[in-house]
């Protein structure tokens, strides 16, 4: 079973366990996958990962999909 999804849910996560899944989750990320992906398999929120991820000084992606800008007229 993956290492993620075997965390409790709810509760809090601190010292060597919280390193050890921002580690994990760094590498996830690091490998393509998405904030909100990661949230889903670990049950914990986009908040949480989003902020694991930071304290880990991991590089975040923009958003991507499409661009909202206005077109400007000729």
């Amino acid at each position: 079973m993956d290492e993620l999804s075997e965390l409790p849910k709810g509760g809090r996560i601190t010292g060597t366990s919280r390193t050890e899944l921002a580690g994990l989750l760094k590498d996830r990320y690091a490998a393509g996958e998405s904030i909100r992906s990661l949230a889903q398999t670990t049950g914990r929120s986009y908040g949480f990962i989003h902020t694991l991820l930071a304290e880990s000084q991991v590089p975040l992606r923009g958003r991507g999909g499409p661009n909202r800008r206005r077109k400007t007229g000729s």
